[in-house]
């Protein structure tokens, strides 16, 4: 029999190969009930006669097409799964066992094997339109993989590998899925196509956290301004002043901003001593001694500030 290569490299009957791209071109993977549906015997035997002669008609029924693709495993002089021991069969339960019995099969079958289950995985894709889930496609190929004389062994041994190609199906399906997402991944994953690119994603990197720096700095700066504003007394002739402090001795008794046992906030200690550096107490310690000296002391800072600037004259001719 020719063979032929398939896209996986897969060494199959070419017959099987034409078969199914006629299938695929005529839409029968959209076709509801596609592989379950049988068709029209009439069509199928004058079909089957063009294609052993290495010849494909056109327009033909894809139902019909379909059930000659099962027809040529069910045709086989051994089932395709017969190299299997059936007991090794009839006890697998998980994925990792059933793939452990694809490894005991010989290359033709393998190679055989692994078309079919593409196809079907190919079939399963197209649910939507031809409603058949992994379960009714694997039901109907089932019996067309093995044989068995006992009718009633081989209704049990169908059902058992109904589920192992059904556990392939579903394997082939999550592969499928797994390579589209490494193939189809966020551009940031791969390498960088040359050096300008990856410098141009660096600077663009660092002047993003630059402007969060610049930003973090101004909310910072912003929540410092009003927290001192909101700390400052608004204070600004003698008689407030004096009426201030004389609130402040009568609270304690030391006559200190922050001394004795008065229980006041550490904001409030902190407009005191602000005030009294403020106002010239010269220390702006929580403890500084409030000093009250009325109109002199005014009159000799003002003297002091003007000596001051005497001096300034003196050294700058």
């Amino acid at each position: 029999m020719q063979l032929s290569f398939d896209s996986r490299g897969n060494s199959v009957p070419t017959i099987l190969l034409m078969m199914q791209r006629r299938l695929y071109e005529q839409g029968g993977l959209q076709a509801e009930g596609i592989f379950r549906i049988n068709g029209d015997n009439g069509q199928q035997e004058s079909t089957r006669e063009q294609l052993n002669m290495g010849l494909v008609p056109n327009n033909i029924d894809v139902h019909s097409l379909a059930c000659l693709i099962k027809a040529w495993f069910r045709e086989l002089p051994n089932g395709l799964l017969d190299t299997l021991p059936p007991e090794q069969v009839m006890q697998a339960q998980s994925e990792e066992e059933f793939s452990q019995l694809v490894r005991l099969l010989p290359p033709t079958e393998a190679a055989l094997l692994d078309w079919a289950i593409n196809l079907m995985a190919d079939v399963v894709e197209m649910e939507f339109f031809n409603k058949m889930n992994a379960r009714n496609v694997a039901l109907v190929f089932a019996p067309n993989m093995t044989r068995m004389a006992d009718p009633l062994t081989a209704l049990m041994y169908a059902v058992k590998v109904m589920n192992f190609l059904k556990t392939l199906v579903e394997k082939t399906m999550r592969d499928r899925e797994d390579f589209v997402v490494l193939e189809s991944g966020p551009a940031y994953d791969s390498e960088p196509s040359d050096e300008s690119d990856h410098n141009h994603l660096s600077l663009r990197s660092m002047i993003e956290i630059e402007n969060e720096m610049n930003e973090l700095k101004r909310v910072l700066i912003d929540k410092e301004s009003l927290y001192y504003s909101s700390a400052r007394l608004s204070i600004n002739s003698e008689p407030e002043i004096k009426k201030h402090h004389a609130s402040i001795i009568r609270r304690n008794s030391t006559g200190k901003c922050g001394g004795g046992q008065e229980k006041m906030t550490q904001m409030r200690r902190v407009r005191y001593c602000e005030l009294c550096v403020k106002k010239g107490d010269g220390k702006g310690n929580e403890h500084s001694e409030i000093r009250l000296t009325g109109g002199k002391s005014r009159r000799a800072a003002s003297t002091s500030r003007s000596n001051s600037r005497t001096e300034r004259n003196v050294a700058w001719r």
